[in-house]
């Protein structure tokens, strides 16, 4: 019983710290984004935590862990609607759920992650998608394709019964692709910002307020002790205490890389692009944490640093507008970190990654269908795309009718 109790509390904290993780993304977004559009991110993010956890208790948890059954095919299942945690004859909670952590416990540590993926989305849309059809897309993506995602591998699915299971320790995949993929579909249907391109070469549009945004990258580092340290499903002290080595030295060397890349390429001490090396980093080493020495995680880490200088430059080659860098930091490098767990570490073989390139196109093949088809029948139906006179003049005026900073009318691009 007081091991159970010590494994309960430590996923309670690490809950916690990835709850805490909300707060880096908004700040990260709205630092990274104009001044002029700010309460609208907000509004976005405040929006995707609190609709996301509902939606996951109605349907998204035991769409994700469904408990199939013996020869189902793995791909989809449903336990029922609602939360119906497992009670002893005499009405006591069942403590043979699970070993390390209770049933309530689980829902609510998942649910902070299914929250994380439409808040990718976010990022890569903003200033210029109408707000309506983000909270339609949000209700859909989070409430169904990120769980049904999640239940291939998390929940028992067909990737997990392979004869090699495919391996995604804390989501690089599950997590930061569903997000990202979702997120290069919605960016492709939008079209970029007023004023990204001119005469087809991308142009500089500053985020308002850049200390903001560092806070929101520290936060997130901070966080992500929680998204993978909880992730190990106990208290175990020799395998949490690795996991938070491996996750931190692959933020570092994945900021350190970042800043070098870009400063060789550009000329430029970049700080934001030191800034999502981290998160890259951060991003890599999530599928195999667990799986590393710190050496190979300082590898990780710096390879994916090294990705984020280079897929920000292809998103711009191929006129695509990511305001806050959302596909280069969760798509790639999430599809790097999977592939990575083959490479490196413990699992390292030739069926290992085979079996991870396995997950991530068929993670990729089904998250780009449906974030298309829900995009597109939007885009037909009511439009996704706010009008020039909305962007132009800022989000947070038409559509909220208020100002996030009414004394400050400075710097507003």
């Amino acid at each position: 019983m007081e091991i159970l109790t010590i494994n309960n509390v430590w996923m309670m904290i690490c809950t916690a710290l990835v709850f805490f993780m909300h707060l880096g993304f908004a700040f990260l977004e709205i630092g990274l984004t104009r001044q002029k559009n700010t309460l609208n991110i907000l509004f976005k993010n405040i929006f995707i935590i609190t609709v996301g956890l509902l939606l996951y208790c109605l349907v998204g948890f035991n769409l994700m862990y469904p408990g199939f059954e013996d020869g189902a095919t793995g791909i989809f299942g449903f336990a029922g609607f609602g939360l119906d945690s497992p009670l002893t004859a005499d009405g006591a909670l069942d403590l043979t759920y699970n070993e390390g952590y209770t049933y309530w416990t689980d829902f609510l540590f998942q649910g902070m992650f299914a929250a994380t993926a439409a808040t990718i989305v976010s990022g890569a849309v903003a200033e210029r998608m109408k707000i309506g059809p983000f909270m339609i897309f949000t209700i859909i993506y989070v409430g169904l394709v990120y769980p049904i995602a999640g239940s291939w591998d998390w929940g028992g699915g067909f990737l997990e019964t392979r004869d090699t299971p495919f391996y995604d320790f804390a989501g690089s995949t599950l997590v930061h692709s569903v997000g990202g993929w979702a997120a290069l579909v919605a960016v492709f249907l939008l079209g970029s910002r007023i004023g990204k391109f001119k005469d087809g070469k991308p142009q500089a549009i500053p985020g308002h307020n850049i200390p903001l945004a560092t806070a929101g990258v520290l936060i997130l580092w901070l966080g992500w002790f929680g998204f993978n340290g909880g992730s190990v499903l106990s208290a175990d002290p020799g395998l949490t205490s690795l996991v938070l080595v491996t996750t931190c030295l692959a933020a570092a060397s994945g900021g350190v890389v970042a800043a070098l890349v870009s400063t060789i390429r550009y000329k430029n001490l970049d700080l934001t692009m030191f800034l999502n090396g981290i998160l890259g980093g951060l991003v890599g080493i999530t599928a195999g944490a667990d799986q590393m020495s710190p050496t190979d995680a300082i590898l990780i880490g710096a390879i994916a640093g090294a990705i984020i200088v280079f897929a920000v430059s292809l998103i711009d080659k191929l006129r695509l507008d990511d305001p806050v860098g959302a596909i280069a930091v969760h798509l790639a490098c999430g599809i790097w970190g999977t592939l990575a767990v083959g490479i490196f570490g413990g699992l390292a073989s030739v069926d290992q990654f085979i079996t991870q390139l396995v997950g991530v196109g068929s993670v990729a093949v089904f998250c780009i269908v449906s974030a298309f088809i829900i995009l597109f029948a939007l885009k037909k139906i009511v439009g996704i795309r706010v009008s020039e006179k909305e962007e132009l003049e800022g989000l947070d005026a038409h559509e909220h009718g208020m100002d996030a900073y009414p004394d400050f009318r400075l710097n507003e691009h």
